[in-house]
């Protein structure tokens, strides 16, 4: 999953591919109990896709409240005194 359509994602579709890619992170390390894998690259392009996914949320509820900070000191602080 590249960059941009991570960016594409609403905040509720970020979550569902972040819990996605947990799982198939979870059934990777299972099959190298039981089985052999046949593609170990997975596990690190699984990794880096979930790093994107979480980033970008984090990402947009940091903005979120920095605005919001923003804004509340920009109200606050046109109170004006005397």
């Amino acid at each position: 999953m590249k960059a941009a359509e991570v960016h594409k994602l609403s905040p509720e579709e970020l979550k569902v591919e972040a819990n996605r890619l947990r799982r198939k992170l979870f059934d990777l390390r299972v099959q190298t109990v039981t089985e052999k894998i046949a593609d170990t690259s997975q596990f690190r392009k699984t990794r880096k896709d979930l790093a994107r996914v979480l980033t970008e949320a984090n990402g947009r509820t940091a903005g979120a409240t920095d605005s919001a900070k923003k804004s509340a000191k920009k109200s606050a602080g046109t109170g004006g005194t005397s």
